[in-house]
């Protein structure tokens, strides 16, 4: 049976990982967010947007960082190519862009008037004359690091970064080649700060084990059947630092009469009409007839659902040990009719209310972690993604090393 309801124990494929409780002080103490800050964020790809966002020479768009402790201005240049830099003016340090994107033909600081081109080149310096020795063309923006991958933009902070992003995405970003990113234009988002951890709002989205419990009222029988009461996921795959999940969709769910008239203009996330064929090997790659859509959990802070003709994603950004900005960004293929449109529409609106249910426990769920009254979290097999996700941010930050 290519089911969930096979009986597999998904940790002994893992036994590196270990069974036993892990601690809740990462999601508590300043000190491992303030290793966090350093070794994580300012030393891995972190995606910052998409290259749809400034199709033409002269577009930008802002994408301020706290965690990283900048912000950064993606630009495309003349030649068309794709820059990164930090948002910040070589005179007084001033931000430099104080909107979140549009198009220009330089970059000028509204502080003193100095102006820079497309390529981050310092053009022009009010008054230049009256300067000591000015060396314009070393006064240019100062660089990040910025590679695409499948359109999406990604930066990276350190001035030498240790590995590419090919690297860092491994064979996770290597299946989803080929899914038609590009193709699904069209997309609605919402942003919101909650007062929780990153990691706490990020663990609620790598298991499904909830899913019977908080989405009782939206998604009541999509991802849970008789068989399958638990929302267990019929397929895990662990690599270096990322992992997926294959989330289980029951074939017996019968839509209401609107849902049932949106399916049939467009793809929603609990759709289950789709098309193996058209699919990338690296989506739903056990093939299985069960399945709803694959959670691509890619480090460190970036989620990328994908079900058959539409995609979500997440983010999440740091901002305090205790506070988190949250991105979700939904995206569909261009509406050419107001039944697609009206299909997308319902999509949307049956996303933010699950949306809503989740994001109902995190900052309780943070209150009572600094209580200090539980030391540590109990994990199920169904977990399997929590416990890799905490256990490669230690290795990484090394707390509890000896």
């Amino acid at each position: 049976m290519d089911g969930p309801a096979n009986g597999k124990i998904w940790h002994t494929d893992y036994p590196e990982l270990g069974t036993g409780p892990i601690p809740i002080e990462p999601c508590v103490s300043p000190a491992y967010f303030a290793q966090e800050r350093e070794k994580i964020f300012k030393r891995f790809w972190l995606n910052v947007g998409r290259l749809e966002q400034i199709p033409q020479p002269g577009d930008y768009f802002v994408k301020d960082l706290p965690v990283c402790q900048t912000s950064v201005l993606v630009v495309r240049g003349r030649d068309g190519g794709v820059r990164a830099f930090h948002n910040m003016c070589s005179h007084r340090g001033n931000k430099l862009v104080w909107d979140r994107g549009g198009r220009c033909q330089a970059l000028t600081c509204k502080f003193h008037g100095w102006s820079y081109g497309l390529d981050g080149g310092l053009r022009f310096v009010p008054d230049e004359d009256n300067f000591f020795g000015l060396e314009k063309a070393q006064l240019g923006l100062s660089p990040i690091a910025s590679e695409s991958w499948e359109g999406f933009l990604f930066v990276n902070l350190s001035p030498q970064p240790p590995e590419s992003l090919s690297h860092q995405l491994g064979e996770l970003g290597a299946g989803l080649t080929g899914y038609p990113f590009d193709k699904l234009s069209t997309c609605f988002a919402w942003t919101t700060e909650i007062k929780a951890n990153w990691k706490v709002i990020k663990d609620a989205f790598h298991e499904a084990y909830h899913v019977p419990f908080i989405h009782r009222r939206s998604l009541p029988d999509s991802f849970t059947s008789k068989d399958n009461p638990y929302a267990h996921a019929f397929a895990f795959q662990l690599y270096e630092r990322n992992h997926r999940m294959s989330v289980f969709g029951n074939p017996e769910h019968k839509p209401s009469a609107v849902e049932l008239l949106a399916q049939r203009f467009g793809s929603s996330i609990v759709n289950r009409d789709w098309d193996m064929d058209r699919l990338p090997p690296g989506v739903n790659p056990t093939r299985s007839r069960f399945w709803a859509f694959d959670a691509n959990m890619l480090f460190p802070n970036f989620d990328v659902f994908v079900f058959d003709g539409t995609y979500l994603t997440h983010q999440f950004w740091p901002l305090a040990v205790d506070r988190t900005l949250w991105e979700v960004r939904t995206y569909f293929p261009q509406a050419d009719n107001a039944a697609q449109r009206f299909s997308q529409e319902y999509s949307k609106v049956l996303l933010r209310d699950a949306l809503l249910e989740d994001a109902s426990t995190l900052e309780a769920t943070q209150s009572m972690l600094a209580s200090g009254a539980k030391t540590h979290f109990v994990l199920q097999d169904q977990e399997l993604l929590v416990r890799h996700a905490h256990t490669v941010i230690e290795e990484i930050v090394g707390f509890y090393a000896d």
